[in-house]
C-alpha cells in the first residue's frame, strides 16, 4: 500500500502495542512500518531505470530473510538513540528492550502484510525465489486505511496546535484527493469518509479520548480495519470462485485468472482470465503473442524483457514490424498504448 497508509497504521499500531512502555511508540511505529521502502534507497533505488524499478521495488528489503536483519538493526538503532538522548538530557529512561522489540517487529511486519493483501504483490522468499504472491483483498490505495488510524491518532493526541496542525494537513490532503478523484471513487466511500470526518471533529471538540486513552482508541481503530479487511477477504473469496469457474469455461481448466482490486471501489474486483494466447476480462480481450520467436528472444535475452517478464502477472506482447519494436506489457495495468510504467519497448535487432 501507499506510504501514508503504512505510516498511519504503523503509528496507531505502535501506540496500541507499546504506548505504556515505550516513549514515542507512535513515531517509532510509523518509522518501522515504512522501513522496507526506505531501505530500498540504500540499494540505489532512486537511480534505477524503469526495468530496475520493476525488478527491485518490493524486492529483497521486503523479503522475510531481510526482515530478520532489518528488525534487529532498527531495534538496536532506536535503543541506542534513546540511550544517548537520556544521557544527554540527564533524565528519562531507556524503554524496556522487549517492548521496543515488540513495537518495532509488529509495525515492520505490518508493512509486509499490507503489501501482500493487494493485487500488486509481494515476494517473501527472495533471494531464493522471485515468485509473487497476491491476496487480492484491498486496493493498493484505500482511504479508510488513512482515515481510521488518523482519527484515532488525533483523538489520542494532546490538545496542542502542533498535533492538530499535522492532522489538519493530512486530513486536508485526503479530502482534496477524494474530491479530485471523485470520478473513480465510489459515492458511498465519499459519503462515509465525510461522515467519519464529522465524527472526528465532534470527538475532538468534546474530548472523547485523550493521551490517557490513546492506546485504547488506537486499538479500536485497528480492530475496525481488521474487520473491514476481513469482510473484503470474505467477499473476495466468493468473487474468486466465480472468476475461476468463468476462466475454466472460457479457456479450459488450465486457464489462469485473478480478481484485481479496484482503487476507490472497495468490495469490487475486476475479473481477468488468460490462456497461453489471450488475456481477457468481461469487456475486453487482447492477444498475447508470447510464442513469436522475436518475443521469446526479447523476453529471455534482453534486460528489459526479463524485467517485465518477472514482474508481469499477465504478460502480453505487441510486435510492430514497421519500426522493428516489440512492446511488452503487464495486462493488469496496460491493455493498449505504447507507453506507461508497465510497458517496455524493445528494439529488434
Amino acid at each position: 500500500m501507499d506510504n501514508l497508509a503504512h505510516a498511519l497504521v504503523g503509528a496507531a499500531l505502535g501506540r496500541a502495542v507499546a504506548d505504556r512502555h515505550v516513549a514515542r511508540a507512535g513515531l517509532i511505529g510509523a518509522i518501522a512500518a515504512n522501513m522496507p521502502d526506505w531501505a530500498e534507497t540504500f540499494t540505489g533505488y532512486w537511480g534505477w531505470s524503469r526495468a530496475d524499478f520493476l525488478v527491485h521495488h518490493r524486492g529483497i528489503t521486503h523479503s522475510l530473510v531481510a526482515a530478520l536483519v532489518q528488525i534487529p538493526a532498527l531495534i538496536l538503532i532506536i535503543g541506542l538513540i534513546a540511550w544517548a538522548w537520556t544521557r544527554w538530557r540527564g533524565s528519562g529512561s531507556i524503554p524496556p528492550w522487549r517492548w521496543l522489540a515488540l513495537c518495532v517487529a509488529i509495525t515492520f511486519l505490518s508493512h509486509l502484510f499490507m503489501d501482500w493483501q493487494g493485487s500488486y504483490g509481494w515476494r517473501p522468499f527472495l533471494p531464493w525465489s522471485s515468485r509473487w504472491y497476491y491476496l487480492d483483498w484491498v486496493a493498493i490505495v484505500d482511504p479508510f486505511f488513512w482515515l481510521l488510524p488518523l482519527v484515532a491518532l488525533a483523538w489520542g493526541s494532546e490538545r496542542h496546535w502542533i498535533p492538530l496542525s499535522g492532522v489538519l494537513v493530512i486530513g486536508g490532503f485526503i479530502t482534496i484527493l477524494l474530491v479530485w478523484r471523485h470520478d473513480v471513487v465510489a459515492s458511498w466511500v465519499v459519503a462515509l469518509a465525510g461522515a467519519i470526518g464529522v465524527v472526528a471533529i465532534i470527538g475532538w471538540v468534546r474530548y472523547w479520548f485523550g493521551p490517557v486513552a490513546r492506546q485504547r482508541v488506537s486499538a479500536l481503530a485497528l480492530v475496525l480495519l481488521v474487520v473491514y479487511t476481513g469482510a473484503q477477504a470474505v467477499v473476495a473469496g466468493s468473487r474468486k470462485r466465480g472468476i475461476q469457474q468463468a476462466a475454466a469455461l472460457r479457456f479450459g481448466t488450465g486457464a489462469s485468472w485473478a480478481a484485481l482490486t479496484n482503487v476507490g471501489q472497495p468490495f469490487t474486483w475486476e475479473a481477468i482470465y488468460a490462456s497461453a494466447d489471450t488475456v481477457a476480462s468481461d469487456d475486453w480481450q487482447i492477444a498475447r503473442h508470447l510464442r513469436q520467436p522475436a518475443v521469446v528472444h526479447a523476453v529471455t535475452d534482453t534486460p528489459d524483457g526479463r524485467a517485465i517478464a518477472q514482474f508481469a502477472r499477465f504478460l502480453a506482447a505487441e510486435v510492430d514490424t514497421t519500426d522493428a519494436t516489440i512492446y511488452l506489457r503487464d495486462a493488469r495495468y496496460a491493455r493498449a498504448g505504447r507507453s506507461g510504467w508497465t510497458v517496455m519497448s524493445i528494439r529488434m535487432k
